[in-house]
């Protein structure tokens, strides 16, 4: 397989995540590509010109982040980071709020980066509430982030780091002593470690 991906995209290290979680490093090729150029394997693979962008070894092309994961952990049951028991719906309801908040800090990103006159101070602000209201929900039901790794947790990891790495005037920890004690321990899996975005 091919995983098309840029070390910097939050939604890519989500999908290199699930490969180091599901013991898949030897059977995905990862190439580089940067979806800010013209790329033509790239727009092959995904022709929105975004990573991630998966090529199985059927030749089929998988994207984006949440259908590649959930693609990578069909491959095999152990370790399921999708159940297929009773916490299915709550773990894909919590790897919704965790690509939300991966979205918003994403179009904060990307808002900021245009001229300071065209920037719209009404979406920075909605976008910034939004992660808060959901990094408190996260903190008032952070037990369903703990046990065995689920495709929530790796989501949840990506939306934070993102916002540490991109965003660290987003002070998420304070006052959520809960959420931050499970990111420090989630940190320092090999899975966050491999792909910290300040790794070429």
């Amino acid at each position: 397989m091919k995983l098309y991906f840029a070390n910097t995209s939050p939604y890519a290290r989500k999908t290199r995540m699930t490969v180091v979680e599901k013991g898949l490093l030897d059977r995905v090729e990862m190439i580089f590509a940067n979806p800010f150029e013209e790329n033509a394997e790239l727009t092959a693979a995904n022709p929105l010109g975004k990573v991630p962008a998966l090529v199985t070894d059927e030749g089929q092309a998988i994207f984006d982040s949440p259908v590649i994961c959930a693609y990578l952990d069909s491959l095999s049951l152990d370790p399921a980071l999708i159940p297929d028991d009773p916490q299915r719906w709550r773990v894909l309801a919590h790897e919704a709020l965790t690509d939300g908040v991966l979205d918003a800090a994403f179009a904060i990103v990307m808002e900021r980066r245009r001229p300071n006159e065209q920037q719209s101070q009404t979406w920075l602000d909605r976008w910034t509430t939004a992660i808060f209201r959901s990094v408190d929900v996260l903190e008032a039901d952070i037990a369903g982030f703990e046990g065995d790794v689920n495709i929530a947790q790796i989501g949840l990891g990506a939306a934070l780091g993102y916002i540490d790495f991109r965003l660290p005037d987003i002070n998420w920890r304070e006052g959520r002593p809960k959420t931050k004690a499970w990111f420090d321990v989630f940190s320092r899996r090999a899975s966050m470690t491999e792909t910290d975005p300040e790794n070429k």
